[in-house]
Parts: structure tokens; sequence; C-alpha cells
């Protein structure tokens, strides 16, 4: 329990549990995504729940932004969330593609996204801390 408390007493630590919050929206959704879209497309429109998730969390509980001004705040969010947006596709779509396609690893798909959606985890907190809500 006291380690629990130690994660949520640092910034990166509310980081880590509220961005794993937003990564399950993100991950989950996509599979329904992928029910009418390409896998591409569904792994864009699962980022944007994933980034709105995030947002919200991330300015309220991480950052402790609340007084800030929305509108430059989702701009900056938004911008910083291109770069992990870029990250996530080019990952999950070359692990497809390139590494467990051709090993035919059963769930290739899923299993790259999660990769990459967790991927841009580093470059995600350092932007927010940096940029968006500094």
């Amino acid at each position: 329990m006291r380690k629990l408390l130690g994660l949520l007493a640092s910034p990166f630590g509310r980081f880590l549990i509220a961005g794993g919050i937003a990564a399950a929206a993100n991950y989950g959704s996509r599979f329904a995504f992928s029910l009418w879209l390409p896998y591409a497309w569904a792994i864009v429109c699962a980022y944007i729940v994933g980034m709105i998730v995030a947002f919200v969390l991330m300015r309220t509980l991480v950052f402790d932004a609340r007084e800030g001004r929305l509108g430059p705040q989702v701009a900056k969010f938004t911008a910083v969330n291109l770069l992990a947006v870029l990250q996530t596709l080019v990952i999950s779509i070359a692990l497809v593609r390139w590494v467990f396609g051709p090993l035919g690893v059963p769930h290739a798909q899923a299993i790259a996204h999660l990769i990459g959606v967790l991927f841009p985890i580093g470059t995600s907190y350092i932007g927010h801390k940096m940029v968006t809500f500094k």
C-alpha cells in the first residue's frame, strides 16, 4: 500500500497510472474500430479516444493544470501527441509487416498495437511536462 501511495505522490507515477488508463481506452477501442476500419485507421481513431481520456486525466490529476487556459493546453497536447501517434503507428505497422506477420505470430495486430501504444511513454511525459502543462 505504501508503494502505491508513493507512486501517487510523484507526478511521473500519476502519469503512468493515468497513461495506463488512457492506453487501455486506446487499446480496447481499437478492437471496436477494427470492426469497420482498416488496421491503420483503427489505430488512429483509437489513439484519439486515448488522447481525450489522457488529456482530462493529465490536466486534472497529473500536472494539476486546471488553472491554465484550456485552448492553448489542448493545442499543445495535440502537438505532443502527434509525435506519439506517429510512433505508435510506425511501430505497430512495422511489427505486423516485418516481424510478427512473417513469423506467423497469432494475434499479430493486437500484440503489435499493444507494443506501439506503450512505445511513446517517455517522449509523451517529457513533452507534456515541458510543453503542454508547464
